[in-house]
């Protein structure tokens, strides 16, 4: 385990790193395990991210969605879905026995979103064809990219670490190839560090402090053992007890409210601050103070255009790149249904699939597909309904021909 740790330092700093000792405990020593150190002393890595409720919202949010989505394979010239080819299984259906598609894409997106990097490995039979998709841990995979760009993966199996070619693994990658926790390490810090702060003033009874006043003056001693005696009997988990003063003490106040320190604004500017470094609408991750119901609609529209589609985009690559040959790429295509996210209500929904059918755009078959309900026998034809009639209509009248 240490050496792939000080193999993959290498494979970061170059192939001849500076010679540098320090200890596990020394903030460059966090960069080997994915940890990066905060102005405001908090420690971030993927574990620590997820403390923060924002965060988690986010990471479930982009993950969940991207795998809840169905993809298909489509055929480029008759856009219908090739459910024969084996692709088809793996991302629509499970991508092994015991991973569903839908769980697998969750997976390898929370990966991509925490570590930068998501992977899995195709397992395919003799003739080639993928079987299974199995997936592997982001720190146990190494990306080497050859001199003509061509990349390669290093991956530690249980019995050794072997080469796999780019077709065998599946490959989600974050923008730039950095985690948005990584990008957004200081906002998520500081949020951080807003938790413990108020965690501890609430311990503390809400109250920050106070001063203790004697009438005489007390040497350094005195002051350390007399603070000591009164946080062993006032302090966190003691707070509301009755204080016994003698000598002449007295003990004044230090008021200090949260609307005063505006820490309730702080708190909701990380909130905003951790939706930008994921790309995600605020009121999506429940700060609701400038949400209104307009905006929040229009909202969820860019949700899927400006967070979700780059995305989508790239696990249909990942799939289109180790699931179907340089041959078959040119006939067919993945892409995955968005429909679901297009229409916020049953009322909406309706209103579009009856202007689709009076356009003669799509069939009643179709519709129903939509709506998971099963085929009709006479379902598949294209003329409007509103419009159709069953009268049959009159016969035409012939002019009389000369003799």
């Amino acid at each position: 385990m240490f050496q792939s740790v000080v193999e993959r330092f290498k494979y970061t700093f170059g192939p001849k790193p500076e010679a540098k000792s320090f200890t596990l405990t020394d903030p460059e020593a966090f960069q080997l395990f994915g940890i990066t150190g905060t102005g405001a002393g908090v420690s971030i890595g993927p574990r620590s991210a997820m403390k923060v409720p924002a965060v988690a919202c986010a990471v479930s949010l982009i993950a969940e969605t991207a795998g809840s989505l169905p993809a298909k394979v489509y055929d480029r010239d008759t856009r219908e879905n090739v459910k024969d080819h084996p692709a088809y299984t793996l991302i629509h259906d499970e991508a092994n026995p015991w991973t569903s598609a839908e769980a697998l894409r969750v997976q390898i997106t929370t990966d991509a979103l925490l570590h930068g990097h998501g992977f899995a490995f195709v397992v395919r039979n003799d003739a080639g064809a993928p079987l299974e998709l199995h997936r592997l841990e982001p720190t146990a995979v190494q990306v080497d990219t050859l001199a003509d760009g061509e990349p390669s993966y290093i991956v530690a199996f249980d019995d050794a670490k072997r080469t796999v070619p780019f077709q065998d693994i599946l490959h989600l990658s974050a923008f730039g190839g950095i985690a948005p926790i990584k990008l957004g390490h200081e906002a998520i810090g500081l949020a951080l560090s807003f938790e413990a702060h108020i965690a501890k003033l609430f311990a503390n009874g809400g109250k920050p402090g106070g001063i203790l006043k004697s009438e005489k003056a007390l040497g350094d001693e005195a002051k350390t053992k007399l603070a000591a005696s009164w946080t062993a009997a006032h302090g966190a988990g003691r707070s509301g007890g009755t204080a016994i003063l003698d000598e002449g003490m007295s003990f004044e106040t230090v008021t200090m409210t949260l609307t005063d320190a505006q820490f309730a604004e702080n708190r909701l500017e990380q909130i905003r601050e951790i939706a930008r470094v994921f790309r995600v609408p605020p009121t999506m991750l429940f700060e609701l103070t400038r949400g209104t119901w307009s905006n929040t609609e229009e909202m969820a529209r860019q949700f899927l255009q400006v967070t979700l589609k780059p995305w989508l985009s790239s696990w249909a690559w990942a799939y289109a790149r180790c699931l179907l040959t340089p041959e078959e790429r040119k006939r067919l295509y993945i892409e995955f249904v968005t429909d679901d996210l297009l229409t916020t209500t049953a009322a909406a929904r309706a209103t579009a699939y009856g202007q689709y059918r009076a356009m003669g755009a799509m069939t009643a078959n179709e519709v129903r597909s939509g709506l998971n309900l099963p085929p009709m026998a006479d379902g598949n034809a294209l003329q409007n309904p509103f419009t159709t009639t069953s009268a049959t209509p009159a016969p035409s009248q012939e002019e009389p021909q000369d003799d």
